[in-house]
């Protein structure tokens, strides 16, 4: 459940107020007071706090995990990924920790602080007896031992997952008139613990000055994939929403593109030793995300079909997922072996201080843009290559040259600036033409050899058309889009 939460500060004397209709949506409000004992679990140096994560036991209520939400920002609004275990309170439960890996790896948990505290709680709800939100004010006591060492009081106001976005701020308005203070999004295991829970996680992106030396872009590139990678780490083991597989997928094909394009600023051996490593990766990640991408497009035709044809249909898309169930449990395999978390282990180790050659160590304004160069040249010449008419696996090959460009244009941008983002974007236009017709070519070619006989052969068909068009479409599209990617002036910084 991804948790949407607001927290405030609350002044001395501050008391919530009435939020009874607070909104149209709101047809009454239920006040409780709960007494809470918590305990926080993690590394000894923190390793979940300063991720954004948490791991608790609170007596009566289990265990919970917390996870950190979206990479991008949401202004003063956590939101968080909230995950419930039963088990015993001295031990964190297996499936827990398993959610955790990407940011424990070999770890040790233990408990880390244990919290008190006095909940007032308003539950607002809607005609049907629904649970919009929560709005608690807490009155927090931080143990040690038997003694309390410090104490704080906040609010939060938490969404549940019926409720509308502009509930929330309604609720802000009406606590912000009551006295509450800022909004503050610190969680309270970061506030029970101190200056400690609050140092970074041990990788961190920061963003290169125009000075920055070629390694400092380099880091930073290796760094935002590597984090993209431990965010999507959990979607998949829960396995509930597609799109982090997609997205582990692209952080490993960032990785592998980075560690080929800027070879020349790297230790030869170690960075071809680690993106053999990540290919494994992401041959088990392509397969599920292929059997994702071939369902979500046929999905779309069955659909379309008429009712004596549907039967068929789902025929076909039951394949589908047989195939991709069977790549869903080799990739369920491989992300809880050994192997795995040692590369996990790696990535971090590598983003944060990656081997370096020493012309890494000069100006990036100098050294990166003749790197980039070079994949432009390589992209050209294959479009030079081509014929009057080039097949399928050409486009693709082209496909793939042109993403390599644009990952490398990416990770330059932050010190090049508008002309490398302006280049990328003309890529990544051509690249979007190219995939789509790659995924009608790859859709057509699974068609054929899977249900291109028996009672499936006149909807295989009807699809296989279907394909057809997408792909023509494409192929006389994908000239429009490399003439915008060809233009000199996009060329100027390299």
């Amino acid at each position: 459940m991804l948790e949407r939460e607001l927290k405030l500060a609350a002044p001395q004397g501050f008391d919530l107020p009435d939020l009874a209709q607070v909104t149209a949506d709101v047809a009454s409000a239920d006040v409780v007071t709960q007494k809470l004992n918590t305990t926080y679990f993690d590394t000894r140096d923190l390793r979940l706090t300063r991720w954004g994560c948490s791991l608790r036991y609170r007596i009566g209520q289990g265990w919970t995990v917390k996870l950190p939400g979206p990479l991008e920002s949401n202004g003063d609004v956590l939101v968080r990924g909230e995950h419930v275990f039963q088990g015993d309170p001295q031990k964190p439960p297996p499936p827990a920790l398993d959610l955790l890996t990407a940011y424990l790896r070999r770890g040790q948990v233990h408990p880390v602080v244990r919290l008190r505290t006095i909940r007032q709680m308003i539950t607002l709800r809607a005609n049907d007896g629904s649970p919009l939100a929560e709005t608690v004010q807490d009155d927090v006591a931080v143990l040690d031992g038997r003694k309390i060492s410090t104490r704080f009081r906040e609010i939060e106001v938490e969404l549940k997952e019926a409720a509308p976005d502009t509930l929330l701020p309604a609720i802000f308005e009406r606590l912000s008139v009551a006295g509450a203070g800022a909004p503050d999004p610190t969680p309270k295991v970061v506030r029970a613990l101190g200056n400690r829970a609050q140092r970074p996680p041990e990788l961190e992106v920061e963003e290169p000055a125009p000075e920055a030396t070629a390694g400092m872009v380099l880091r930073r590139a290796l760094g935002l994939a590597v984090i993209r990678l431990l965010r999507h780490d959990a979607g998949i083991r829960l396995g509930t929403d597609p799109e982090d597989v997609h997205q582990a997928r692209v952080a490993v094909r960032r990785l592998r593109s980075h560690l080929r394009t800027f070879l020349p600023l790297m230790d030869i051996e170690w960075a071809i030793s680690l993106r053999q490593e990540l290919g494994w990766l992401a041959d088990e990640l392509g397969a599920v995300r292929d059997a994702d991408v071939l369902m979500d497009g046929l999905r779309k035709h069955a659909a379309a079909l008429a009712p004596r044809d549907r039967g068929a249909g789902a025929k076909i898309l039951a394949l589908i997922a047989v195939q991709r169930e069977s790549a869903m449990s080799r990739l369920s395999e491989t992300i809880h072996s050994p192997r795995y978390v040692d590369l996990l282990k790696r990535l971090v180790d590598s983003a944060r201080a990656p081997q370096l050659a020493p012309i890494a160590a000069e100006s990036g304004l100098l050294t990166l843009p003749p790197l980039v160069a070079s994949l432009w040249r390589n992209v050209r010449a294959k479009v030079d290559d081509f014929g009057q008419e080039p097949d399928d696996t050409q486009l693709h090959k082209l496909r793939i040259r042109t993403k390599r460009c644009r990952y490398a244009a990416e990770a330059v941008a932050p010190i090049i600036g508008r002309g490398a983002r302006t280049f990328a974007r003309a890529a990544a236009d051509l690249q979007e033409v190219l995939g789509e017709h790659h995924d009608a070519v790859v859709a057509m070619q699974w068609l054929r050899d899977h249900a291109a006989s028996g009672t499936l052969t006149f909807v295989a068909g009807q699809f296989s058309a279907l394909e057809l068009v997408t792909a023509n479409s494409a192929r006389a599209r994908w000239p429009q889009a490399w003439r915008a990617f060809d233009r000199k002036k996009l060329r100027t910084w390299m």
